[in-house]
């Protein structure tokens, strides 16, 4: 009998135990107030971002437009190049595959310099789209430190946390540990 009531004796502080835990998560979890913000929705709705985005697909166009322009160049080159072949000299025949060969290259190059990672639309992107996107950030970190938001989320992409408290950032203390 006395052993029945030492184990209900200690379920019960272990229940107790379990309900303080869970009190405490709970009160831990009330206590962070978090929101979803569409960034993409708010960028497409200030006019400045539509005309930048406007801005950036004509250039594009242009210069694919330019691109393949120079590419026709090149197959009509070595249309007739295949066509005379068998009347040119190994020389004239080596010297237009070279240069072929050098325009295809130099439109390559064209095409990386103007599209590439670092590229032309790339700068041309930062240039119109970032201060854009910069006012945007700073409008949702204002609303957030005004409503005493601790994170925002972005749901219109992979951007995940767009603002957090910095008192949340622990990532100092896990780099001291890791030291």
């Amino acid at each position: 009998m006395h052993m029945n009531k030492v184990k209900k004796q200690h379920n019960l502080k272990a229940l107790l135990a379990g309900l303080m835990m869970l009190g405490l998560f709970s009160f831990s979890a009330q206590a962070q107030k978090f929101v979803i913000v569409d960034v993409s929705a708010v960028l497409e709705s200030q006019d400045e971002y539509k005309n930048a985005q406007v801005d950036l697909d004509q250039t594009a166009s242009t210069w694919r437009q330019e691109i393949n322009q120079l590419y026709d160049e090149i197959r009509s080159l070595y249309n007739r190049y295949q066509a005379e072949q068998v009347l040119l000299s190994d020389e004239e025949r080596s010297r237009q595959e070279d240069e072929i060969m050098n325009r295809e290259k130099q439109v390559r190059d064209l095409q990386k310099a103007r599209f590439g990672p670092e590229g032309e639309l790339f700068k041309k992107r930062q240039q119109l789209v970032r201060p854009i996107q910069d006012r945007v950030y700073a409008a949702i970190e204002a609303y957030a430190n005004e409503q005493g938001y601790d994170f925002i989320f972005d749901k219109s992409g992979s951007a995940g946390i767009i603002f957090s408290r910095p008192d949340f950032d622990k990532t100092e203390e896990v780099m001291r540990r890791m030291n």
